[in-house]
C-alpha cells in the first residue's frame, strides 16, 4: 500500500515537473516573423519606420522574436494585395496603402480628402484614434499595429504648376479614388497607380507629373526626372494618403502572452505617430534633395489655394453622398476626423 502511494506521488511530483517544464519552454519561445512592403529599403518608411521598429521589438522581446524584412515585393505579389497577404497568413507583417484597395476602407478613407490634414505626426495620431473609434470594423479581420498618413501632399511635374489653369489636360499619378477624383475636378487626367510604378511612369512619358510627399520622391528620382514642384498656401496639404501596418491574427494569437505583451507595447497611437514623424523627417529631406537641385518649388499664394480650395470641395460632396448610400454618415465622420486632426495639432 505505501509503494503504491509512493508511486502515485512520484508520478504526480513527475508530471508536476513535466508541466513546469513545458510552461518554461514555452515562455522562452521563439519566433520569426515575415514583414513584406512595397518600398526599397532605403525609402523614408522602411529606412525611418519599419526597421527600426523590427529592431525594437527583437530588443524588448529579448531576442525571441526575430523580423525578416523583404522588401519591394521581394515575396511577391502586388502591393494592392498586401493588406490581404497580412489578413490571409501569407506572410505575418504587411505595410501597405490602403487607397490601393478602392471601395474596401470606406470609413478610413476620409481622411484623404481634399486639404484635410498637414504635419503627418499629428494627423497620424488623429487617423489612429478615429479607426479604434470610427472605423475598428474594417481592420477585424487583422491584428492591427497602426495606422497612418503622410505629409501634406503636393505635385511633382514636368512642367510648372502654377495656378489651376496649367493643371489642366496634365497627365497626373494618383493613388486613390478619392485622389484622383480630385485631379479630375481640378482638370487634370488622373493615371492610377501604386507609387512603386512612377519612376518608369514617369521617365517613358505616360505621365506628366505626380502627385506624392516629398519624403519618397529620393527613392523614385522624382527630383531628377522632374524640375517642377508645386506646394500650397497653409498648414494642410492638397491631400493625404492613409497606410496601414497589420499583422496576421493567427500569427499573433499563436505568441505566447508576454510576447504578445510586446507587440502590443509597439502599436497603436505611439507606434502611428513614429510613422508620421518618419514622414515629416522624410518630407524635410526631400525638399532639401530638390532645393539643391536648384529645381523650380511653386509656391502657390493664399488667393490661389482658395481657388483650388473650392473646387476640390466638391470631392467631399460627392463621397458624402456615395457613404450615405451605403448606409454610412459620411459628414458626421468628416467633422469627427477635422476635430480629431484639431486636438492632436499642436
Amino acid at each position: 500500500m505505501k509503494l503504491m502511494k509512493r508511486r502515485t506521488a512520484l508520478a504526480a511530483l513527475g508530471a508536476a515537473a513535466t508541466t513546469l517544464l513545458s510552461g518554461h519552454a514555452a515562455a522562452q519561445e521563439s519566433v520569426t516573423l515575415r514583414l513584406h512592403q512595397m518600398l526599397p529599403p532605403q525609402a523614408t518608411i522602411p529606412a525611418r519606420a519599419l526597421i527600426p521598429w523590427a529592431k525594437k521589438v527583437e530588443t524588448e522581446s529579448g531576442g525571441r522574436i526575430k523580423i525578416q524584412l523583404f522588401h519591394a515585393m521581394q515575396l511577391g505579389g502586388a502591393p494592392p494585395q498586401l493588406f490581404d497577404q497580412a489578413r490571409d497568413g501569407v506572410v505575418d507583417l504587411t505595410w501597405t496603402v490602403l487607397g490601393y484597395t478602392p471601395g474596401r476602407f470606406n470609413k478610413t478613407e476620409v481622411f484623404e480628402l481634399p486639404f484635410m490634414s498637414g504635419s503627418a505626426e499629428q494627423s497620424s495620431r488623429a487617423l489612429q484614434e478615429y479607426v479604434e473609434k470610427f472605423a475598428a470594423d474594417e481592420f477585424k479581420d487583422v491584428k492591427l499595429i497602426a495606422v497612418h498618413t503622410h505629409g501634406p501632399g503636393l505635385f511633382h511635374t514636368k512642367t510648372p504648376v502654377t495656378g489651376l489653369e496649367s493643371l489642366r489636360g496634365m497627365k497626373v499619378r494618383g493613388g486613390s479614388r478619392i485622389i484622383n477624383n480630385m485631379l479630375t475636378k481640378l482638370g487634370a487626367t488622373p493615371v492610377g497607380m501604386p507609387v512603386p510604378a512612377v519612376t518608369e511612369a514617369l521617365s517613358k512619358g505616360v505621365i506628366d507629373g505626380t502627385t506624392i510627399p516629398w519624403e519618397v520622391t529620393p527613392a523614385l528620382k522624382v527630383t531628377e526626372l522632374v524640375k517642377n514642384h508645386t506646394t500650397f498656401a497653409g498648414k494642410q496639404g492638397l491631400y493625404t494618403q492613409t497606410f496601414a501596418f497589420s499583422m496576421n491574427k493567427a500569427a499573433y494569437d499563436k505568441l505566447p502572452a508576454d510576447l504578445k505583451k510586446v507587440i502590443d507595447a509597439n502599436s497603436g497611437i505611439e507606434t502611428a505617430a513614429f510613422f508620421g514623424k518618419a514622414m515629416d523627417d522624410g518630407d524635410k529631406a526631400g525638399r532639401a534633395i530638390a532645393e539643391k537641385a536648384g529645381n523650380n518649388i511653386v509656391a502657390l499664394d493664399v488667393a490661389e489655394t482658395q481657388r483650388w480650395r473650392r473646387t476640390a470641395a466638391t470631392v467631399e460632396t460627392d463621397w458624402v453622398a456615395e457613404m450615405k448610400g451605403k448606409n454610412i454618415d459620411g459628414a458626421k465622420l468628416a467633422s469627427e476626423a477635422r476635430a480629431l486632426i484639431a486636438k492632436h495639432t499642436k
